[in-house]
């Protein structure tokens, strides 16, 4: 069973497209008229040119809106898709989560001449005030399951890497999505959309949400990261690697 058959059940509510990670995505996506999307979950960024959607979870297939692209349940490791079918490739947060990481990858250069890729740099976020401050347990896990960005690069073959900062009103729930906001790492319909947040019980990671609703209640927090509160936009390891063949 798919992982977003478990923790995707409140997806659409809280991860919706943000239009400045989108003009990342559709810039690397470039002169690209046919695209697939692996992992595609509710099909956030996918471009009016998606010819196909692959996801294994039933649950986020049924998030999809009406009019997104056609959709198939499969997996990375093994796309239903010809060889040199498509322009463009594209999979955004979640190489992760795939159990064979280098067959997903050459899965994806089978497909199409140009390949996309949303990740982030675990070497950066493990840095995000969150997980260094008062997550311990989910900066553990981030560091188990983040796929080296040096590893990617190397399967990939050379790609161009790209920062995506993000906004400090960005309305993408992902995990550092807030990191100007941190009253809402207290809500656990946020932290429902966030895998590395809702993969662990409530009891993991309450002693860490209790110091942070006391440090926010009694200002240490805005104190500490007083700096934060002046930015529009902050890097905090979201990259796009971008791969041509």
């Amino acid at each position: 069973m798919a992982i977003y058959d478990h923790i995707g059940t409140t997806y659409s509510a809280t991860r919706r497209p943000d239009h400045r990670i989108a003009a990342h995505v559709h810039e690397a996506l470039g002169d690209a008229r046919s695209v697939v999307n692996v992992g595609a979950g509710t099909g956030s960024y996918e471009p009016p040119w998606t010819r196909l959607a692959v996801e294994p979870s039933a649950v986020m297939i049924r998030q999809r809106p009406v009019g997104a692209a056609p959709v198939v349940r499969a997996r990375a490791e093994a796309l239903p898709v010809a060889d040199d079918a498509v322009d463009a490739a594209m999979a955004l947060l979640t190489v992760h989560h795939w159990e064979n990481l280098e067959r997903g990858i050459a899965e994806l250069r089978r497909i199409a001449r140009r390949v996309v890729v949303f990740t982030w740099d675990q070497r950066v976020t493990r840095e995000f005030w969150l997980l260094s401050e008062y997550l311990p347990e989910a900066t553990a896990f981030e560091d188990r399951r983040a796929v080296p960005i040096d590893r990617l690069a190397a399967l990939l073959g050379n790609p161009r890497i790209t920062v995506v900062p993000l906004p400090h009103d960005c309305v993408d729930g992902v995990g550092a999505a807030y990191w100007r906001r941190p009253d809402a790492y207290l809500d656990p319909t946020i932290r429902a959309g966030m895998s590395m947040l809702a993969q662990h019980d409530a009891e993991t990671l309450r002693p860490g949400l209790d110091r942070l609703a006391a440090d926010l209640a009694s200002g240490r927090w805005h104190d500490r990261h007083r700096d934060l509160l002046d930015l529009d936009q902050l890097d905090v390891g979201y990259r796009l690697l971008v791969a041509e063949r």
